[in-house]
């Protein structure tokens, strides 16, 4: 019998992003907005993102073919799709291996607050700034956004699309570090304050490689257990450098 679930799972952020570099700059200079030239979806990866992306691919090369994903999931956001054809293109999958993406693995909305950081969003969303100090992160929806919960309600259903279609296969899933933190919550059964914990303990890095097995259960369908979370050994093994700036807009952190 097909199991229910993949026999293996990666969740892996994308490589460092435009986004990533103009947030930091901002940060910096202690500025309200973030300086883009491009819509979110549109942001690319920066030169050194290109470069950790291409890192992954050869580093999945090493393995055989039964250590490689079958089947290669990516938010539609540039920065994700460049990564996953950079992994393909270092020999991370094979040559022929498609790219499917789904909007459902798409990096949180943000609403007004999109482009802002913590200071701009103090200084010219204050409401703002107020609710989400009283209604935490978790649950705070900025007007045009999402909130966490909002996120884990899409992703609830692309995890049954993945458990439809792809039992017993290997997935790779690319997408972005609140996707990461979200879609633990929902195959480990998380608390928020079990997930907001480990977001707070550390970035998920650019590129880093999170591992979901498949644990087969007596009388039952099985489930994945987590092997590997957060590792950089991709990166660290080809000397190339290990970045963890959270998503673009500051205010997204804790």
């Amino acid at each position: 019998m097909t199991p229910r679930w993949p026999a293996t799972l990666w969740i892996v952020r994308h490589g460092q992003s435009a986004g990533n570099v103009a947030r930091d700059t901002a940060h910096a200079e202690g500025l309200a907005r973030i300086a883009l030239t491009h819509r979110d979806v549109d942001i690319p990866l920066s030169d050194l993102g290109r470069e950790q992306a291409q890192a992954l691919g050869r580093w999945f090369s090493t393995f055989e073919d039964s250590g490689r994903p079958d089947v290669v999931l990516s938010s539609p956001y540039v920065r994700a799709v460049q990564t996953c054809e950079l992994f393909k293109a270092g020999g991370g999958c094979s040559p022929d291996q498609p790219i499917c993406t789904d909007e459902r693995l798409r990096e949180k909305e943000f609403g007004i607050l999109d482009g802002l950081t913590t200071a701009g969003v103090a200084q010219m969303q204050p409401e703002q700034a107020e609710f989400r100090k009283l209604l935490g992160k978790f649950y705070h929806r900025p007007p045009g956004g999402e909130s966490w919960v909002d996120v884990i309600f899409r992703l609830r259903a692309l995890l049954d699309t993945v458990s439809l279609h792809h039992g017993g296969q290997r997935v790779m899933i690319v997408a972005h570090q609140v996707v990461v933190l979200c879609l633990r919550y929902i195959i480990e059964n998380l608390t928020e304050v079990e997930i907001l914990a480990i977001d707070k303990a550390a970035d998920v890095a650019n590129c880093a490689v999170t591992e979901y097995r498949f644990q087969p259960q007596p009388g039952g369908d099985g489930k994945l257990v987590l092997s590997q979370y957060n590792v950089t050994a991709p990166l660290t093994e080809q000397a190339t450098p290990v970045t963890r700036a959270p998503d673009k807009m500051v205010a997204a952190r804790g």
